[in-house]
């Protein structure tokens, strides 16, 4: 049988005794210290001798870091399938990806019967393990927002919620000896795990011809079905390349309880096996492949080295058809259509996967920790894209100095919780659901931001994965250039895996949600301006308008005031009171975290479309960029018109200190429209010529135009230089391309276009 080029694996098969009672466990762990990639038990539900396998199992998962975890196999007849799947899902969530599910039909039936399981005869066997995968594939399959209804006369839901979907699509593995179940493993399953002891001469030659052509049968390719083996300590080094190259098998699980044994079979045999194997592939030319399924295998696209994705990423990667991978198909308010998806675990994984996407810079590549991104690329369509969501600690190093350590795919509302208990905040952006990653690196405009400066202010260092895979810990006295790039351009600079910041003492604050008639909207707009430019920098606000109706038009106000007490809040509101009619007013005392929490859901994000928004930095809503707002809202050009307050202690920063360099101005701008709305054309003449600069997070232009206002020309220049220093090839170049200076001809990037 030829050899399908799956990567090689190799595991222990441990039997769950509980005398003495931590033996399993122990074993267990030292099949991770000896560097094997999975450990599995038996199970036997009806033995009074062993430890529940699944207890087990989360035991192990608890203590345990790298090693995937397996029953070998379940005893499906004892397991209602969508319990199990929910439990499995969880475990997988609750690891990062590490559990997979070897299933059996059952065997022992006169134990499963004394247990209280259905006995079956071998075709209801078959029948019942059909219906059991079914159940749980869609119980795992959360991109169906449907009641799950399947399975049939064994195993049944008929209206079943689905989820939670598990961190990785995890594999079923079926335990299959028999014709009909050696058909079901080709037609359904993800792995076929036989133990040697119970096959004859050619059994494995003839159940690889049975599941290929099972597999062909139902439209299938053979290679997206792994072969895994049980073996005894009997099997020398030589058996085992033979059974990879001429079996097909590629992983290995060695049964037995001998630590001794465990110790040589990750020391010496695993490494000799790997290195012949590799001998013989190439003698061969037979290339690797990864199990993937035909509908993924169809939507690959060319300049992507699917069969070189690093091993630590390859469980957890994505591609089109996968469970999960709906999620990158929506974001906040931008669709795509990655080819990939790669998931770390680690900074070490981090650097891992840009190294692979340095490998592969002909696709685009994009960056994503929350997805709530207005300009960022963080979706893409037919390129990479690397999910940092798994980095998400927030971790209070010392809560008097305020010194956070958070990771890049914590939302600021996670922070915001974290933090509140210690009287703790970092101004944030006004919603939760962003994530840190992003905003950390682009400035950060939040609703304290007038009393504590933007969220970089806050930055004391951050360690940031370079375009080379290197960690580079930056901050004043390490890396500074880096550091200084990186806040208000660090989308081009690497990612960022990690930030430490000083937060501020916060307590209690005054939440203000305001609605006012804005009819007259160029008189209100120069009045809040006026009103906020003169305020107390302890108040911070913003304004949405629209386009209004009915010869109407209404702002609704957001507003923050840094006191705990009452009538100091009360005080420093009233002046907003006295600018237009209140239609509506609610003022509370409150924490932060419920401040930006309060428009946060836990809802997956449904954004698909194409975003279009504009954005500028303002030092005053004079009367004619006021007018000029009113025409743009008159005209019906923006939907959603948005002016944030800046100023304060934003301004007390030195405007050399960062990248984002526009520390005079007292407001941003953003307006969204649509590409046929007028935006752009009364947006350029009416209220370009009155504002410098922009704020990245609100533009979804991206053109060298745009990156010359982003930043003052000093600063740009000085960014250009360092990008030639960190990212000389552009690697990083699909959200907001700064081009390197002095960039040289075989860069294969044309000057000034993001390739």
């Amino acid at each position: 049988m030829p050899d399908y080029g799956h990567p090689l694996r190799f595991g222990s098969f441990i039997t769950p005794r509980n005398r003495p009672v931590s033996r399993p466990a122990d074993l267990a762990l030292l099949s991770e210290e000896h560097g094997l990639d999975l450990v599995t038990f038996q199970d036997h539900p009806y033995q009074p001798q062993f430890h529940d396998t699944w207890t087990l199992l989360a035991w192990v998962a608890a203590r345990t870091e790298r090693i995937a975890l397996a029953g070998n196999v379940l005893n499906l007849p004892l397991r209602q399938p969508a319990v199990l799947a929910r439990a499995a899902a969880s475990l997988d969530l609750l690891t990062g990806g590490r559990v997979r599910l070897g299933i059996g039909a059952g065997g022992f039936w006169d134990a499963i019967a004394a247990m209280g399981g259905k006995r079956l005869t071998p075709a209801e066997s078959v029948d019942a393990l059909r219906e059991a995968i079914e159940v749980m594939r869609g119980i795992w399959n959360t991109d169906d927002t449907g009641l799950l209804r399947a399975g049939g006369m064994h195993h049944r839901v008929d209206g079943a919620k689905r989820g939670p979907a598990p961190a990785h699509p995890i594999p079923i593995w079926v335990g299959a000896y028999k014709k009909r179940m050696l058909e079901l493993t080709g037609t359904v399953a993800d792995g076929w795990l036989p133990s040697m002891p119970y096959l004859k001469p050619g059994d494995i030659t003839r159940g690889n011809a049975i599941i290929d052509a099972a597999a062909k049968a139902a439209g299938r390719d053979p290679r997206e079905i792994e072969r895994l083996l049980n073996i005894t300590p009997q099997e020398s080094v030589e058996d085992i390349v033979s059974l990879a190259l001429d079996e097909g098998i590629s992983t290995f699980i060695l049964a037995g309880d001998d630590p001794r044994l465990l110790e040589r079979f990750g020391r010496d045999v695993a490494p000799a096996v790997r290195e012949a194997v590799e001998r013989g592939r190439a003698r061969r030319g037979t290339a690797t492949v990864r199990p993937a399924r035909v509908k993924a295998r169809s939507s690959r696209v060319p300049g992507i080295d699917y069969a070189g994705i690093p091993d630590s990423l390859a469980d957890r990667a994505l591609e089109p058809g996968d469970p999960g991978y709906a999620r990158y198909t929506a974001g906040y308010l931008r669709g795509g259509a990655p080819a990939l998806v790669l998931r770390p675990r680690t900074v070490a994984e981090v650097q891992d996967a840009v190294r692979f996407a340095a490998r592969n810079r002909d696709v685009p590549l994009g960056i994503f920790s929350a997805g709530h991104g207005i300009s960022g690329r963080s979706l893409n369509n037919g390129g990479i894209v690397i999910d940092v969501g798994a980095l998400n600690a927030v971790e209070v190093l010392d809560a008097e100095s305020g010194r956070v350590r958070i990771g890049p795919g914590a939302r600021w509302l996670d922070v915001a919780r974290e933090l509140t208990p210690h009287g703790l905040a970092i101004t944030s952006g006004d919603h939760g659901g962003v994530g840190v990653g992003g905003l950390a690196t682009a400035g950060g405009v939040g609703l304290l931001a007038r009393s504590h400066g933007l969220t970089i202010d806050h930055l004391r260092s951050v360690d940031v994965v370079l375009a080379d895979g290197t960690l580079a810990h930056a901050s004043a006295e390490e890396n500074p250039d880096l550091f200084w790039a990186v806040r208000g351009a660090g989308a081009n600079f690497g990612v960022a895996v990690s930030f430490e910041f000083e937060a501020a003492h916060v307590g209690k604050v005054g939440f203000a949600q305001l609605v006012f008639d804005a009819t007259d909207t160029a008189g209100f707009v120069q009045r809040w301006g006026a009103t906020l430019e003169a305020a107390d920098r302890r108040v911070t606000g913003e304004i949405i308008l629209g386009p209004g109706q009915g010869g109407r038009r209404f702002a609704q106000a957001i507003l923050v005031v840094e006191s705990d007490d009452p009538d100091t809040i009360v005080e420093l509101l009233q002046p907003f009171a006295d600018i237009a009619p209140l239609m509506q007013q609610s003022v509370v005392l409150t924490t932060y975290d419920e401040v930006i929490g309060f428009a946060v859901t836990d809802d997956e994000q449904h954004g698909f479309g194409e975003p279009h928004s504009r954005s500028g930095m303002v030092e005053h809503l004079t009367p004619e960029f006021a007018k000029g707002v009113a025409e743009i809202l008159d005209a019906r050009a923006s939907y959603f018109f948005a002016i944030r307050a800046l100023g304060g202690k934003v301004a007390d920063v030195p405007a050399d200190a960062t990248a984002w360099g526009w520390r005079r101005a007292n407001f941003t701008i953003g307006a969204f429209g649509t590409r046929n709305s007028g935006l752009d054309e009364r947006w350029d003449t009416l209220l370009l010529p009155h504002m410098e600069g922009l704020y990245l997070s609100f533009e979804t232009s991206r053109g060298p135009e745009v990156v010359a206002r982003a930043f003052p020309p000093a600063h740009l220049a000085r960014l250009r230089e360092l990008k030639h220093r960190y990212d000389p090839t552009g690697l990083f170049r699909d959200n907001f391309f700064i081009d390197p200076a002095e960039r040289g001809a075989d860069t294969g990037v044309a000057a000034g276009v993001p390739a």
